[in-house]
């Protein structure tokens, strides 16, 4: 089958978030022949791009046309002999492969596209088989992969990896490492094996470690060196290969020019290269990963299809069929990427390519350069849940910036998520029904309908929701009396006292009960609110009691009828409560509801599944054409930790709000039970384990939902960092770097800035960010915009000030502000509620 074109729907232009109004110079078309403005939905279901981040647009010129016009052709005759099977982006042969002859292809920035029946291929490709059951979580099979005494695979619980920070060639400091991880939990280690240094002191350390009783299997981590893989291949038990940098050596990112003889050259280069790695371990019995990474795909790859998903699971098929043509098949794959949606689509397509081939290979799961903290383990849940809530994944490593010990922890909690859906009962809460519209190979946020304005209305509702994603908060009446603290941990700025909307405020807040009719401190905090254009959502049950003026009224559906409805409270617009298991009657009915609903918040109670229960939600939603934004509603009152919090909300949105389900998110506790939301809640121990189970702090809540749409590349409200979790080969204190970095540029929405220890990690894994701070040289260090080094051997001591400097050169700095002394807006009893 020939190879499709580039897929226009899965550029990674498309999965970075917007934190600035769109203008219509924003995106454009690839085609000449038009240019305007798309609603959002549609820019990324037909391949606009937007301008890269750096300020410097993509311009067609008259080369640029004849490419687009002769790849068109191609792609037309590759169509026409395909026999239809235009899902299949990986050519049975070589002698079947047709190429885009003769096209320049620029790697660092060309997003050139090529349309060829993409409605068509996405139609059919959407119906590949990626996971054993889109409607319930259950394992893919797959054969066994030995790796030293640890076994990988369906049959086998999923096993946890981490990897040293230490130098390699430091034997006792690798040992005690090795030793600190295992005895944390960790069932496999790995370590950077970068010279024959590093190669010799590793049968050191594993000779070292069975001496102190630790059979543990270590992974050597291989990039440029084929001859260091062999020589490692002796000691450890699993070798991990780059495909984008195993034969090709170090990025150079020039213009390369591949036409069919010499694509298939080079793949004969590859292979033998490759085949005497492969014939030594098998010989040996030791294990493979054959890893692909987002940023570092070979020249080739990235001149045929991109720096795509598309192009990652092409990558590592060319090695694979290699390993099977000698008979070898101990090896797991990977595609890794810093993006969360862009790796879960490299997975996704992997392993519906596996189905069609019939393979059955094991996966290693992990979102890489994830970065730190809540940010860093919220983006390996995003990635890493989606995939095992399909039943994807038999080992998982969260890669943090932070010491490998901390990595275990996470590792257990999210193969313990999964270990809990595995297990799950038949869920009889849920209607039976059968998935028909979700596209999951293409990212495509579904079509919703932001709240409009009225005339007569007396408050705004456009500020209800925002147009990126969401983020609402539970509120109490006890909390509205504390009014400054409240302004403070919606995210509101204060001017004399008054509250107004940041970029990361709480869009609208759900009040867990009206306040008392003589509260008048709660009554006009509430007002404050609504000037400051947060929207104020309350139970239709309580508004029979109360009056809220100008609220959104929430109504469970099943209380609803077709047609009109009435408001009670004197509120403004009606907003609907679901929770997964309503009738296919009842969700056909939400359609004639009126007025009609500025959003849905999905409730779904925690003995369902929460990801099938809303996917069968919104395919119901696709099906009816209805357009109401929809905000998941994630409960804590079950949860005592904020570790456990964050992985467990990325772990659940992580497989809705990938495929562009959902509109935003509120995390806080279930307002249908007692427990009341608090402001500053008691915690049991410096670590974040609260008193009272589900009892956060409000600031934490929110920022915990801004993280996960940051997160799921919806919304952007502070600068985007992509750092390595460090290894042997970083060349400065890397959580140190990170930290200091984040302090100074922490502010700049919209500003993605790759913090990387070397040059393996450096302009290789940084296609998703804007500029780059990478170790160059022990104690030096280079700039890069996008995959561009502008600035070399810069000292350590200054290299910070330069990167600001960089920042500023390309107009994207500005100056944090000042941090405003807080003074008390006037006595509230002075002003009537």
């Amino acid at each position: 089958h020939p190879p499709t074109p580039r897929d226009p729907t899965l550029s990674t232009d498309l999965y970075r978030p917007t934190s600035r109004p769109i203008t219509t110079e924003q995106f454009r078309l690839t085609d000449p022949s038009e240019d305007g403005l798309l609603p959002r939905s549609e820019e990324t279901m037909l391949g606009l791009h937007r301008e890269s981040r750096t300020g410097l647009r993509h311009r067609l010129n008259l080369p640029v046309c004849i490419a687009v016009l002769v790849a068109i052709c191609v792609g037309i005759l590759a169509l026409r002999g395909s026999d239809g099977n235009l899902g299949a982006a990986v050519p049975a042969s070589l002698k079947t492969r047709q190429f885009n002859a003769g096209i320049r292809c620029k790697q660092p920035g060309d997003r050139r596209k090529v349309f060829v029946n993409a409605d068509l291929e996405r139609q059919i490709e959407k119906q590949r088989k990626y996971c054993e059951n889109v409607l319930k979580t259950t394992r893919r099979p797959t054969r066994t992969v030995n790796v030293g005494p640890v076994k990988l695979g369906s049959d086998h619980p999923i096993a946890i990896q981490t990897m040293t920070t230490t130098n390699t060639f430091d034997v006792r400091a690798s040992v005690d490492q090795v030793i600190q991880v295992a005895d944390a939990g960790a069932d496999l280690v790995r370590l950077t094996v970068q010279g024959k240094k590093e190669a010799e002191a590793c049968m050191k350390i594993k000779d070292e470690l069975l001496q102190r009783g630790y059979d543990i299997p270590l992974v050597a981590d291989i990039h440029f060196a084929p001859a260091v893989a062999m020589q490692v291949a002796d000691a450890f038990d699993k070798i991990r290969i780059n495909p984008g940098n195993f034969y090709d050596g170090r990025k150079k990112f020039e213009d390369l020019i591949y036409d069919e003889n010499s694509y298939a050259e080079e793949l004969e280069k590859i292979e033998e290269v490759f085949t005497p790695l492969v014939e030594k371990c098998k010989r040996l019995n030791r294990a493979m990963r054959i890893g692909t990474n987002h940023g570092s795909l070979s020249a080739r790859t990235l001149c045929f299809y991109g720096d795509t998903p598309k192009g990652m699971v092409e990558s590592a098929m060319e090695f694979a069929r290699i390993c099977r043509k000698n008979d070898f098949h101990n090896f797991v794959f990977s595609m890794k990427a810093s993006n969360p949606l862009v790796m879960v689509q490299a997975y996704r397509l992997l392993a519906a390519e596996m189905y069609e081939q019939k393979w059955d290979y094991p996966l290693h799961l992990g979102v890489t350069e994830a970065g730190e903290g809540e940010d860093g383990r919220m983006k390996s849940a995003i990635g890493i849940g989606a995939l095992l809530a399909d039943g994807l994944g038999d080992t998982i490593r969260v890669s943090l910036t932070e010491d490998p010990h901390l990595e275990i922890e996470p590792c257990k909690t999210l193969a313990g998520i999964a270990g809990e859906r595995l297990t799950r009962k038949e869920d009889t809460f849920v209607p039976k029904w059968k998935e028909e519209f979700r596209e999951w190979q293409s990212y495509a946020r579904r079509e919703s309908e932001l709240p409009a304005q009225k005339e007569g209305d007396k408050i705004d509702f456009r500020g209800v929701l925002h147009r990126d994603g969401s983020v609402f908060s539970i509120i109490s009446p006890a909390m509205l009396r504390e009014s400054d603290t409240l302004y403070e941990s919606l995210g509101c700025k204060q001017v004399l006292g008054m509250p107004f909307k940041d970029i990361a405020t709480t869009d609208s807040i759900i009040l867990s009960s009206v306040p008392a009719t003589d509260d008048e401190v709660a009554w006009t905090t509430l007002r404050r609110l609504q000037d400051a254009n947060v929207g104020v959502l309350v139970k239709a049950e309580d508004l029979r009691k109360q009056s809220v003026p100008n609220s959104v009224m929430v109504s469970p559906l099943k209380d609803l009828k077709a047609g009109h409805n009435e408001l009670y409270g004197d509120a403004g617009r009606l907003a609907v409560e679901l929770y997964g298991n309503e009738s296919d009657e009842e969700l056909d009915k939400l359609a004639k509801v009126e007025p009609t609903p500025v959003l849905a918040l999905l409730n779904v109670p925690s003995e369902a599944s929460r990801v099938h229960a809303s996917r069968r939600i919104f395919d119901a939603l696709q099906r009816t054409g209805s357009t109401i934004p929809v905000i998941h509603y994630f409960t804590t009152n079950d949860i005592a930790d904020k570790e456990r919090l964050v992985l467990g909300v990325g772990s659940d949105a992580g497989s809705l709000l990938v495929d562009g389900y959902g509109d935003g998110a509120v995390v806080g506790v279930d307002w249908h039970q007692d427990l009341e939301p608090d402001l500053v809640p008691e915690v049991s121990d410096g670590k974040g384990i609260a008193s009272t189970k589900g009892s956060f702090e409000l600031d934490y809540l929110r920022k915990t939902g801004f993280g996960l749409l940051q997160g799921c590349r919806m919304r952007s409200v502070k600068t985007e960092f992509v750092s390595c979790p460090s290894c042997g080969r970083t060349l400065f204190d890397l959580q140190e770097t990170t930290q200091a970095i984040a302090q100074r540029t922490g502010h700049l929405p919209g500003v993605a800035i790759a913090v990387m220890g070397c040059i393996v990690n450096g302009p290789g894994e940084m296609a998703d960010a804007d500029f780059g701070y990478v170790g160059g040289a022990p104690g030096k260090v280079d700039l890069y915009v996008g995959r561009e080094v502008v600035k070399k051997g810069i000292p350590n001591a200054d290299a910070c000030d330069a990167l600001i400097e960089l920042i500023k050169e390309h107009g994207r700095w500005v100056e944090p502000e000042p941090v405003e002394e807080k003074t008390k807006a006037e006595p509230a009893n002075s002003v009537s509620a």
